[in-house]
């Protein structure tokens, strides 16, 4: 312990995509090397601020406001800087004398590229990058492997092993005492109306995982793919944001809840880390088909009508029209609306995902990109060709029709559910009349399929 005589250096902790005070080894392990010293510090990255839409930038300042609060409540408070992530920590460590500079680890080339010239940068001015892995994720991303391999490309297999290794304990949110450093101030998020109602912040995350947790995990299994429901969580934007500890969610979810839901929701949740392994193995794969196919269609008039939930498909449209208005989209519209670009319409994936990625509250680049490459047939699915017929989904997930007509108000008068879901039923004149688009492109129905294993929601 260091004496009263010679008081420690500071630390400076780097928040990126763990805006929380609860269960954070960065917050952690940086005030337990300053005795409590430390600067919390989030910089507002230039590289990336232009990417996000609107609605995720409002969630991001919502979730600094709240991490500010969860850190004066310690004793702290949030130091924000905007720039190049880079310069702007040297130079927080050099105006607080910092000694030690912690940071979570992330499996993105931007952010490998970023912890190498950070650690560069630092030692060149007498600091040390320490950086913490179980942060993001439940499991380190390379740590897992099968045989002599440097990931898992099968998904069941990693469950098996994934699910008998115990969860760390979990961090104690410190004391802290920040020096006298300046920052900006922080922005005032937009008083902007959430159809969702998805408010930024851990409190919010906490207060979302608590009641889901107690009234509704225990029939997850049999419901989470209902999507006029709406029964999903919708944790994953405070996960990607990391609001929440997805090792705390499963410790709870496992110690509280046993029995199928809970269980079902942790392989959603080992789904994520299964996807950050992939991407930390394959740092390519946001570009780069892993499994070869032949030449895509180029067809933007095609690609517009998607992207505006203008297809024609209503279950499609539905789901492109939540995405644009909440910034959120119910998983299982997520792969019908992913499987229809790339497989209906036979576009390449990569612009759906940039897509996703733009409007999405909870866009991971592993969850999103690798979610994107199962549904197209490129990716880590044992089935490549496997094609979800819209229409097919929409008689086993929408059979009354209610999600469509929530999305689509031109067919809200609709009361026939067959006439919701193929509205050229209806006849020509009653499109127009409705100002509905006839189909881009022909789907047929037929049976209903089985269930399958697929990518769930709290992680696509």
């Amino acid at each position: 312990m260091p004496s009263s005589s010679s008081p420690s250096r500071a630390a400076v902790a780097v928040f990126t995509r763990d805006l929380r005070v609860h269960d954070n080894p960065v917050l952690a392990a940086a005030a337990a090397s300053s005795d409590g010293r430390v600067v919390p510090l989030f910089v507002l990255d230039g590289g990336i601020l232009p990417r996000i839409s609107p609605t995720r930038r409002r969630f991001l300042e919502e979730s600094l406001a709240d991490l500010d609060a969860g850190l004066r409540r310690l004793g702290g408070r949030l130091v924000l800087r905007s720039g190049d992530v880079v310069a702007e920590v040297c130079r927080i460590a050099h105006e607080a004398d910092a000694a030690e500079v912690h940071m979570a680890c992330d499996v993105t080339a931007y952010a490998h590229e970023r912890q190498d010239a950070l650690a560069s940068a630092l030692r060149a001015q007498g600091a040390e990058l320490h950086l913490h892995d179980q942060v993001h994720t439940i499991q380190p991303p390379g740590d897992l492997r099968p045989g002599d391999r440097d990931h898992f490309s099968v998904f069941t297999p990693y469950w098996r092993r994934w699910a008998e290794i115990p969860l760390r304990p979990p961090a104690t949110a410190p004391h802290l005492s920040v020096p006298d450093i300046a920052g900006q101030e922080l922005p005032i998020p937009a008083d902007a109306e959430r159809a969702g109602g998805l408010r930024g912040g851990e409190t919010q995350g906490r207060k979302r995982a608590e009641q889901w947790l107690d009234k509704t995990v225990e029939e997850y299994e049999g419901i989470h793919d209902d999507l006029a429901a709406d029964a999903t969580s919708k944790l994953s934007p405070y996960l990607h944001f990391g609001c929440l500890s997805a090792t705390e969610l499963a410790a709870r979810a496992g110690r509280d809840h046993p029995g199928s839901g809970a269980e079902a929701f942790l392989r959603q949740l080992c789904w994520r880390d299964f996807h950050h392994q992939v991407l930390a193995a394959r740092p390519d794969a946001p570009h780069t088909d892993l499994r070869p196919r032949g030449p895509w269609r180029d067809d933007p008039e095609a690609l517009a009508a998607w992207s505006e939930g203008r297809t024609g498909i209503p279950i499609v449209d539905a789901g492109m029209r939540q995405l644009a208005a909440e910034g959120w989209m119910h998983n299982r519209a997520r792969l019908i609306t992913a499987s229809f670009l790339t497989k209906t319409l036979g576009i390449d994936w990569r612009p759906g995902a940039v897509h996703f990625a733009h409007h999405l509250l909870d866009a991971d680049v592993a969850n999103n990109v690798l979610n994107w490459q199962w549904v197209a047939g490129t990716g880590m699915d044992t089935r490549p060709n496997r094609v979800l017929n819209p229409l097919r989904q929409a008689a086993r997930y929408d059979p009354a029709g209610e999600y469509v007509r929530r999305y689509v108000p031109e067919l809200a008068d609709v009361a026939d559910p067959g006439h919701v879901h193929e509205p050229w039923r209806l006849g020509e004149s009653a499109l127009k009349e409705r100002d509905y688009p006839a189909p881009i492109v022909e789907v047929g129905g037929g049976k209903v399929g089985k269930r399958v294993d697929e990518p769930g929601e709290a992680l696509f």
